[in-house]
């Protein structure tokens, strides 16, 4: 008696990308002088002035200046008038995130895709016209007053969108390594991250890649919770933080005391060379937070072999944490105004696709310090 092997063959249909995200087209800041805030941002980081909006092209009510650092575009926005929308965002919050703007193909189709699934809508498909080209915007709303608009630009050629002239200066400092929004980091309120968490999962098909709870971050007098939120493909990564109960306040609390309510916590900046980047912007005068020396007497026997000389990390106070794809290597700046709101992470990513949970506690531990010293642990 014979016996036949049949093999079965499992077709595994892919589940349909209803949102395609290509990546962050530019951040947008509201601040309380844009003409200021691009001098700071090209001197100390390195941007270069790429584009301008404002009463010489028509724009009676703001200005809006455009830079740019390889695929880093950030645009910084002020209100010319105190009886609007963007002077009263100033009022409440400080200088803050706006905007995060996502490329996609199809802003009109992004916007429908969204809101059917119960987003809420900022700003219906609008097409915008130059001698460029055109351009397609559409928006939803999310936490706090954030917005996320979809930049539909494949049939545009102009320097940045319509509506936007050239912005030429003489005064053009070089680069610092700067290359694209590795992730943004959102805070959000007591008992919302799951909310939002649902948000991102429903209306923008992202998937929830990593949790971490208040025994993954936390201090002697301070915890937090946090869910990476992935696209598809990975190009879009937005973690979630809310509070979580200690002794004390914690950085979310004060965050969201001084921003007057939820929005962007900070944006990581991918470099390919930390060490050369992170020297260069202190050089300039960025401040970063202080990490003790006590953090890197172990930190090789935590982390394992890594291919930078330990002695420039620990003089430049950057962080190393490795997961099972490799290693990263990370630093935070201080807050970039006086409300201790919005800063930025810098990161090189050596394989490692996590977001250095090995370094929770030391970082979290310089928080603090910078918290007590302003008197708001």
């Amino acid at each position: 008696m014979s016996s036949t092997t049949v093999e079965t063959k499992t077709t595994v249909t892919p589940v349909e990308d209803f949102l395609p995200l290509y990546g962050t087209d530019y951040v947008e800041f509201y601040v309380g002088n844009a003409k200021q805030a691009a001098h700071f941002y090209k001197t100390a980081f390195g941007f270069q002035s790429l584009a301008y909006s404002g009463p010489e092209t028509g724009n009676k009510d703001f200005a809006s200046y455009v830079i740019r650092q390889n695929k880093l575009t950030f645009v910084l926005t002020t209100p010319l008038r105190a009886d609007n929308a963007i002077s009263e965002h100033i009022r409440l919050h400080g200088d803050g995130v706006k905007f995060l703007a996502l490329k996609v193909d199809d802003a009109t189709d992004a916007w429908k895709q969204t809101t059917q699934r119960g987003g809420k809508s900022f700003k219906e498909p609008e097409t915008l016209k130059d001698k460029d080209g055109e351009a397609v915007i559409s928006g939803i709303h999310t936490y706090g007053e954030t917005v996320h608009l979809f930049i539909e630009r494949k049939n545009y050629n102009g320097i940045f969108l319509p509506g936007f002239i050239k912005w030429e200066s003489n005064y053009n400092p070089t680069e610092t390594g700067l290359q694209y929004v590795d992730h943004c980091v959102g805070n959000v309120g007591w008992n919302q991250m799951n909310p939002w968490v649902k948000f991102y999962e429903d209306v923008m098909g992202f998937k929830n890649i990593l949790s971490f709870d208040d025994n993954d971050i936390s201090t002697e007098y301070s915890a937090l919770m946090s869910k990476v939120m992935s696209n598809g493909n990975g190009y879009v990564k937005f973690p979630i933080n809310e509070p979580a109960e200690g002794k004390k306040k914690s950085q979310v609390e004060e965050y969201l005391e001084f921003y007057n309510g939820e929005g962007v916590q900070h944006v990581a900046l991918a470099t390919n060379n930390i060490i050369e980047t992170v020297t260069t912007l202190k050089n300039r005068g960025v401040e970063f937070l202080k990490i003790p020396a006590s953090y890197y007497a172990d930190v090789l026997s935590r982390v394992g072999h890594i291919d930078e000389d330990l002695e420039p990390l620990q003089e430049l106070g950057i962080l190393i944490d490795k997961d099972d794809e490799g290693y990263l290597l990370q630093i935070f700046s201080k807050p970039l105004q006086d409300r201790p709101t919005v800063f930025f992470e810098i990161i090189q990513r050596k394989g490692a696709k996590s977001f250095g949970k090995g370094n929770f506690k030391a970082l979290f531990e310089s928080l603090e310090r910078e918290q007590a010293l302003r008197g708001n642990l």
